[in-house]
């Protein structure tokens, strides 16, 4: 039986049309977190989520609340059938404020408010830059870190081993990206985004988010947080307020959260929320830890068959 599990959170990009739709019909508690999101923001985001259009979810002012109430809604629902509270929690970039919400140092209406407002500041910041991202797979951090150095271009993100991502102004990454492959460092995938999320491009969106956040109680977390731009446990809430600010120009550091909670001890992990993206990354970071899903109604059900979760 899991005693230690990890629970880790969904970002960006996870979202699609009908997601989450079949957990209001098997349990009431996902039910509440989408009638709390939809009364909270003032519009039917459970509807969106559900039923699309597909081009309005992917805007970051949408998808960002909408990815954050289904992995609570998703989150709900596990602790409604499930016995047991996270040993640590983590959650990439966006899903940070999901991690936070289920280690209790914010409230689902704070964390849903705190994203929609996030969501649009990222929107805007993008709209007012020339931005985009790249992968770059199947190389050291060192050189592409001295490249992008050189061409005034950001690491975004340090997913798993081979898996890095950079961002910058257009023109800038165009540079990188020519000098990475003249230089045979990795293999470069140019990403179909809005912007350059976690660069320097997004500065404007700061002070804005910096402002609401002000606004909302943050407590300490009852298990550890490993936030993004430490790649480590965080407890106060000083730290953890500087941190979800600078996570918007910060690198995320993904492999250092998931090496974090391994160092911490846990012994599963379950993946709330859209997709299996992050569980992805963590079979690259560390084979040999167990890994769960809870995206839907069905995930759930086979979780719960599993037999190594204890019931209520």
């Amino acid at each position: 039986m899991f005693r230690k599990v990890a629970f880790i959170f969904a970002g960006q990009g996870a979202q699609a049309v009908g997601m989450g739709q079949d957990l209001p019909a098997s349990s009431a508690a996902a039910r509440e977190v989408f009638a709390t999101a939809d009364r909270v923001l003032g519009r039917p985001l459970s509807t969106l989520c559900f039923a699309g259009p597909a081009d309005e979810l992917t805007r970051s002012a949408n998808c960002q609340p909408a990815i954050t109430a289904v992995s609570l809604a998703c989150l709900a629902a596990f602790q409604e059938a499930v016995a047991l509270e996270p040993m640590a929690c983590g959650g990439l970039s966006l899903g940070e404020f999901a991690a936070l919400a289920a280690a209790g140092a914010l409230g689902y209406e704070d964390a849903l408010r705190l994203v929609a407002a996030r969501g649009q500041f990222f929107e805007d910041a993008c709209r007012a830059t020339q931005g985009g991202m790249a992968a770059v797979l199947n190389a050291e951090p060192a050189p592409v870190e001295r490249l992008c150095a050189e061409h005034e271009v950001d690491v975004a993100n340090y997913n798993c081993p081979g898996q890095i991502v950079i961002s910058g102004e257009k023109g800038r990454l165009a540079a990188a990206i020519a000098a990475l492959k003249a230089a045979g460092i990795g293999k470069v995938i140019p990403l179909t985004v809005d912007g350059a999320f976690h660069s320097r491009l997004m500065a404007p969106a700061v002070p804005r988010f910096a402002a609401v956040l002000a606004t909302v109680p943050v407590a300490a977390p009852r298990c550890p947080v490993m936030q993004n731009v430490t790649g480590a446990a965080v407890a106060a809430p000083a730290e953890i307020r500087r941190n979800l600010e600078a996570q918007i120009t910060g690198s995320v550091r993904w492999e250092q959260c998931v090496r974090s909670m391994l160092a911490a001890g846990a012994e599963a992990v379950v993946e709330f929320g859209p997709g299996t993206v992050l569980s992805g990354f963590l079979k690259r970071i560390a084979k040999q830890l167990p890994v769960f899903n809870v995206g839907g109604a069905a995930d759930l059900a086979k979780l719960r068959a599993d037999g190594r979760f204890p019931s209520r």
